[in-house]
């Protein structure tokens, strides 16, 4: 993929990241309760409609579209080289994660036979937060994973039963992250040069 179109698809995922944000999470009635069971909730996290992008993700595998913020707090760590600098993020580093269905559109100038991709149906928000006292036994970090039901507007925290499934407590991301290492600080998404 050419520079230049990692540079458009960035700025069509913030044009429609603000675009949901400003029409359909506003209106969520549990937005500021949600809350996964013995963990992260949901209010911990305001704001991040504003946060900065860290980069865009495509997951083939999962068939979703993602868009990663983080906070001030991660976002100057990020400037300053961590983790790259072999320094890990200081506590109050906090990352969203928002899924969206990938939708193919054909308005020019795409086509048919030239479709773009671009973020249809809210999926999920993940969130993870940056606590060595409060999360200990998960590296410093805690997770949350709510699923989007756009019939009722609302998010619920994911259960085992959904895919992938999700214990219902601080550690549901802590299996995967564990994946990127010490040596990344826990945390898969490198901030994108722009």
């Amino acid at each position: 993929m050419t520079q230049k179109r990692i540079i458009w698809a960035v700025l069509v995922v913030g044009m429609t990241f603000c675009g949901l944000a400003g029409i359909g999470l506003k209106a969520q009635t549990n937005k500021d309760t949600v809350k996964v069971p013995g963990g992260l909730a949901m209010s911990e996290f305001k704001g991040y409609e504003d946060w900065e992008v860290v980069g865009p993700s495509h997951t083939d595998a999962a068939n979703v579209i993602r868009v990663i913020l983080a906070n001030p707090v991660m976002i100057q760590a990020y400037k300053a080289g961590v983790p790259g600098n072999g320094k890990p993020f200081p506590d109050g580093s906090k990352i969203a994660k928002l899924e969206w269905e990938p939708k193919k559109i054909t308005d020019p100038p795409f086509s048919e036979n030239t479709p773009d991709t671009v973020p249809g149906t809210l999926l999920a928000l993940e969130f993870i937060e940056k606590d060595s006292k409060r999360f200990a036994d998960t590296h410093g970090w805690g997770y949350a994973d709510f699923k989007y039901d756009p019939a009722t507007d609302k998010l619920a925290p994911l259960t085992l039963s959904d895919h992938p499934p999700q214990g219902n407590d601080a550690k549901c991301g802590a299996t995967c992250h564990t994946l990127a290492g010490a040596s990344k600080d826990y945390i898969f998404t490198n901030y994108a040069k722009r």
